[in-house]
């Protein structure tokens, strides 16, 4: 099986197991607990996120037309994958453990046309469940032939002593050589560094194919029209807007957009867990259950209740689970995760600062500036050392992920909102009239949907409009009970001097964001928030 790789004898390979067996495995393996309602709750020590600066590419031929160098992705020479790779290669072969190797075969997209075969290779059962409910699990009748387009070997347990010598960031690697079409992990447990791992490869091919590939969500009506997208960094909601009673879910992180279409990467859903509330998220905690995967979550040693409130582990507790454990969702349903080209698309943003409406309507140009920007704050207190609002961006809200350069995505952005004539929002989660740190309160949840809903059913075209004194986008003026006093900055703050030194302090960090990425398209500069 693993000839291609030049990988010998590993023991006892086990291939797509049922998720009962991988279970049962985890828990003769002291991986993990069982939990409420029958989820299965492990720890991923040391990292309990990515890390983006341990992530490195093979310095090839093949792909240095193509591939965007820069704060994103580096380049790592081919004699040290090379070393790393027998070093990972020696550890599997060793199989102190004699637990062999666990692997999964399936799919990266549900568009036949488009998808990925991938192969993910992994020492605990833990890590199978979790790349066999976050991809699309095959039919029997589709492994018998399947030859993986690109592998994942992960070997979590296993260190780049040697790190300094090679050029890299740590003990930790993740490293992709496009050629030979495989990548290694190792010194880190956390589960997210294999979905990520396949996005960026799909970041890669798609575009070069015409497709734009996306990191958002995307829901439609009832009857499985009226496609929208979701666009946010963490904490902004995109989990959670889009995760919708009223409207059943294609996926809730990454898409890609042809010519058929919208269409779902994941065959699962990977959601924050901290401070879930059921009754504001009711669909993702009913998607806590058996099967589901609960990672580094504090719970109660003998209840096993977990505190969704409890940080003491990290922010970014996650809960992950295949996407038909979500009812309204239309894998849930029987369908294949895809819909019609979308009718509206939504980027969200949480801004601490309280200067951006809590909705506005973008231009195509202003759409790719807002795009290519990702703009989200930290509000202070949530991470060590952030006393003020901090202004975070992620160029095409998935920075981590792309493997070209930004403009190449914001371009098929536009290319598509122009042929299909699809309009685009910004929507603010965050604070307005005051920042975080000043006491006020965020923009409530219900308000936030009732303006999404809004969006969605087209009634919001039908309020006047008024141009953001800073970031030239409308803003509608009146919305169904939501007056001037929220929905426009000017109205809001209740210092104007305040709100204009804030404003302008916002503008700023925006200009020196997005000069780093050297475009030279007038229109787009043109688009972006001037100095009043």
């Amino acid at each position: 099986m693993f000839e291609y790789l030049n990988i010998g004898d590993i023991g006892n390979i086990k291939r797509n197991l049922p998720v009962e067996q991988l279970i049962a495995d985890a828990l003769d393996n002291g991986e993990g607990e069982i939990g409420m309602r029958g989820v299965l709750m492990v720890d991923t020590g040391k990292y309990t996120g990515r890390s983006p600066n341990d992530k490195f590419f093979v310095k090839e031929d093949f792909s240095k037309d193509n591939l965007w160098i820069g704060p994103v992705n580096r380049h790592v020479d081919e004699a040290v994958f090379d070393e790393l790779f027998e070093k990972v290669k020696d550890h599997y072969e060793a199989n102190e453990d004699g637990n062999g190797a666990y692997v999964f075969d399936g799919f990266c997209g549900a568009d036949k046309e488009y998808r990925l075969n991938v192969r993910m290779i992994a020492r605990k059962a833990w890590q199978s469940i979790f790349v066999n409910n976050m991809f699309i699990r095959p039919e029997a009748n589709e492994l018998e032939d399947f030859e993986p387009d690109f592998t994942i070997i992960n070997a979590s347990s296993v260190f780049d002593e040697k790190w300094e010598e090679h050029g890299l960031n740590s003990e930790t690697f993740i490293i992709f050589n496009l050629e030979k079409r495989v990548a290694i992990i190792g010194g880190t447990e956390y589960g997210g560094e294999m979905k990520k791992g396949i996005f960026s490869i799909m970041h890669y091919y798609l575009p070069l194919k015409g497709v734009l590939s996306m990191h958002c969500s995307a829901n439609v009506d009832p009857d499985g029209s009226n496609t929208a997208l979701f666009f946010g960094l963490s904490g902004t909601g995109k989990t959670t807007l889009s995760t919708d009673s009223k409207r059943p879910l294609i996926g809730d992180d990454e898409h890609g957009w042809s010519d058929n279409g919208i269409f779902n990467f994941e065959g699962g859903c990977y959601a924050k867990a901290i401070d879930l509330n059921p009754e504001h998220e009711p669909e993702i905690y009913n998607a806590i259950r058996h099967g589901a995967l609960a990672e580094n979550v504090v719970y109660d040693s003998e209840t096993k209740e977990i505190d969704f409130t409890d940080r003491t582990k990290t922010e970014n507790t996650r809960i992950c689970y295949p996407i038909h454990f979500i009812d309204n969702s239309l894998g849930a349903m029987g369908k294949a995760s895809m819909g019609d080209h979308p009718k509206t698309i939504i980027f969200l943003t949480c801004d601490a600062y309280g200067v951006l409406p809590p909705v506005s309507k973008l231009t195509p140009e202003q759409a790719m500036y807002h795009f290519i920007s990702g703009y989200t704050a930290k509000v202070a207190g949530t991470e060590r050392g952030v006393t003020e609002p901090t202004a975070t961006f992620s160029p095409c809200y998935g920075g981590p992920f792309l493997t070209l350069h930004p403009l190449r995505y914001a371009e098929l952005l536009r290319e598509k909102m122009n042929e299909y004539n699809v309009p685009c929002f910004l929507v603010n989660t965050g604070w307005i009239g005051a920042n975080a740190s000043s006491g006020a309160k965020r923009i409530s949840l219900p308000v936030t949907r009732q303006i999404i809903y809004m969006i969605l059913d087209g009634s919001i075209d039908q309020s006047d409009f008024t141009e953001d004194v800073y970031f030239g986008v409308q803003i509608p003026t009146a919305l169904n009970g939501i007056g001037e006093d929220l929905l426009l900055p000017t109205h809001a703050w209740e210092n104007e001097e305040e709100y204009h030194k804030t404003a302008k302090q916002l503008v700023e960090k925006f200009h020196q964001n997005f000069s780093q990425y050297a475009i030279d398209d007038p229109a787009v500069h043109k688009a972006g928030p001037v100095l009043d």
